[in-house]
């Protein structure tokens, strides 16, 4: 397997782990998801939030789309979880569609990233595309460990890539298309 084979893995392992991780939210009994719950979700929505705004961010420097740093101001924060994953669902897919257009030579080719009083730094696709899988896992281990407080189990989220755990995501994958 070559890196942006290995990158288009990831993509689509992305969708599909934040899939269970917000169908998982999105089955909390009524109150778990408040801000007064032992383990809110809304309060620590605003990370939620700044979380989907970064990756939003990311995207941008990956496409090269203009907004940069911009992509923070006038943001709308999200207060259910059903518009949220809605929006991640958006995100994943552009994600996808930007590995699946990876050459080998992209990964070297260098994007602005707008870091406002730092300046324009150029970073690597490979780079800036670890970065974004890395971020992904630890926030997704975030909300994981916040449902171990709640009425729903936290769902397994590794259970993507090897061949041996194919019949425990295979309806996931096909109702995805993935």
């Amino acid at each position: 397997m070559n890196l942006p084979d290995h990158l288009r893995r990831m993509a689509r392992n992305n969708l599909w782990s934040n899939d269970r991780l917000y169908r998982a939210v999105l089955s909390l009994e009524p109150g778990e998801f408040e801000p007064n719950a032992p383990v809110s979700f809304r309060r620590s929505g605003q990370r939620s939030t700044t979380y989907w705004r970064s990756i939003i961010l990311y995207l941008d420097f990956l496409e090269e789309g203009g907004f940069g740093a911009a992509a923070h101001d006038d943001f709308v924060s999200f207060y259910e979880p059903g518009e949220l994953f809605a929006a991640q669902v958006a995100a994943d897919r552009r994600l996808i569609a930007f590995c699946d257009a990876l050459s080998e030579s992209d990964l070297d080719r260098r994007v602005i990233t707008d870091r406002r009083e730092d300046g324009m730094i150029p970073e690597r696709i490979g780079d800036i595309l670890a970065h974004v899988f890395l971020h992904d896992i630890h926030h997704r281990g975030q909300v994981h460990a916040m449902l171990s407080g709640t009425s729903v189990k936290p769902p397994q989220l590794d259970e993507f890539l090897l061949y041996y755990d194919a019949k425990l995501r295979e309806r996931e994958v096909e109702r995805l298309g993935l």
